[in-house]
């Protein structure tokens, strides 16, 4: 009965992935770009070119009404009513520079959404890659099952014969059950991973999906840093231009308040006690040039050049850490290829015929079954540790690409 059903929940499984969608790296990049929390930037830097679409308003007129100048009498006979309206005029390049201000804000907005896009994908292709590497494992574990399952097999009938030890078959066994904990333990990654990737594509978070198992490993090792192409492909570098950019926008604003602003003055008076009607037309001029007005747009101009000079010297940080990073990666990534062509040109082979040399003893009962049983252990481990290292390998060529933006 456990039989059936170990039978019938394998064939449910085999019927889901069966139905799954196969998704491929690019397809599932191009999902993350949709990601709620890059939608939100869109939605804010819309918003900030709405506001900057009514920067160039003037302040509402104001228009007042009442008694003018009349005496403490039931009847007066002198004063006035009075209507009038006022209305300030800001001047136009003052506007203008108010309006190129704000209209740069989206500007920086969508660089900040360049690096989270970066943040984003880097970190789906690291969950991908582990899915992938993990897939490889349970390969692995399969093939591995297969020779353990062979070896009990063969054990068992040689131990109808007697030519085999009974402690030699529950050995054999436990290995074998061995092999459910790991795949338990891989299925769960697995699991994880696809989780960790569908809340990114913003999908339903137990969809289940295939991979493309096939890698590409690129030769960053051998690439030299460009200064100038890695501050124009990082998104953070664009982020400080666009902010010094916005700076320099908001020194024209400040040095625009030293112009001055217009106003006019109308009122008509209705008098009283038999006097001629009376009104007034004014106009008037601020003067922002005087010292005492003139002391904050002139320091607000000294601060925003020191900000300035201080954003430059974030980008030549920035830049200095990026290149000294970059340099550590390549060097990394070189070790763990050389590291892979060991474990595929020699350990794994050496193991493998150690494994075979121990086989071909115990077929011809010149050998026992442990020193089978360790064979295919060492192999399995040496497997399991250089798909470790290509995991690390892949680590670091999406922190490679992360943190030069090559995507």
């Amino acid at each position: 009965m456990k039989k059936q059903q170990i039978i019938l929940i394998a064939m449910m499984c085999l019927a889901s992935f069966a139905k799954a969608q196969r998704l491929p790296l690019d397809s599932v990049l191009a999902r993350v770009k949709t990601n709620p929390a890059l939608q939100a930037y869109d939605a804010k830097s819309s918003a900030q070119d709405a506001y900057a679409t009514g920067a160039k308003s003037l302040d509402a007129p104001k228009i007042s009404a009442g008694q003018y100048q009349v005496p403490y009498q039931l009847k007066p006979n002198g004063g006035s009513f009075m209507i009038q309206a006022e209305q300030m005029f800001t001047n136009p390049a003052k506007l203008k520079a108010k309006q190129e201000y704000m209209q740069g804000q989206s500007k920086v907005t969508a660089a900040d959404k360049g690096y989270m896009t970066n943040q984003l994908i880097a970190q789906a292709k690291q969950y991908y890659y582990e899915r992938v590497v993990l897939e490889k494992k349970l390969a692995l574990l399969q093939n591995t099952q297969s020779l353990l399952e062979y070896m009990l097999k063969d054990a068992n009938i040689r131990l109808t014969y007697g030519k085999e030890k009974l402690p030699n078959i529950y050995k054999a066994k436990a290995e074998l059950f061995e092999l459910d904990n790991t795949r338990e333990q891989i299925n769960n990654e697995i699991s994880q991973r696809n989780i960790l990737l569908n809340t990114l594509m913003n999908r339903d978070k137990q969809a289940v999906f295939l991979v493309d198992t096939s890698l590409v490993l690129k030769a960053y090792e051998t690439v030299l840093t460009d200064t100038a192409s890695l501050a124009n492909n990082r998104s953070d570098i664009k982020g400080i231009n666009r902010t010094i950019d916005q700076q320099q926008l908001n020194a024209q604003m400040e040095y625009a308040k030293r112009k001055p602003d217009f106003g006019i003055q109308a009122a008509h008076m209705q008098s009283y006690g038999g006097y001629a009607n009376q009104y007034i037309l004014m106009a008037s001029v601020t003067i922002p040039i005087v010292p005492w007005a003139a002391k904050e747009y002139k320091a607000n101009l000294k601060g925003i050049r020191y900000e300035v000079a201080e954003l430059q010297q974030k980008k030549l940080d920035i830049l200095n850490q990026a290149q000294g990073q970059l340099a550590g990666f390549r060097t990394d990534m070189g070790s763990k290829k050389k590291q892979l062509k060991n474990y595929d040109q020699n350990i794994i082979p050496a193991l493998q015929n150690g494994y075979k040399t121990a086989l071909q003893a115990y077929d011809q009962n010149t050998g026992d079954l442990p020193s089978v049983l360790s064979g295919i252990k060492d192999l399995q481990m040496a497997r399991m540790t250089a798909l470790d290292r290509l995991q690390e390998l892949l680590t670091l060529q999406v922190a490679y690409e992360r943190e030069y933006e090559s995507n």
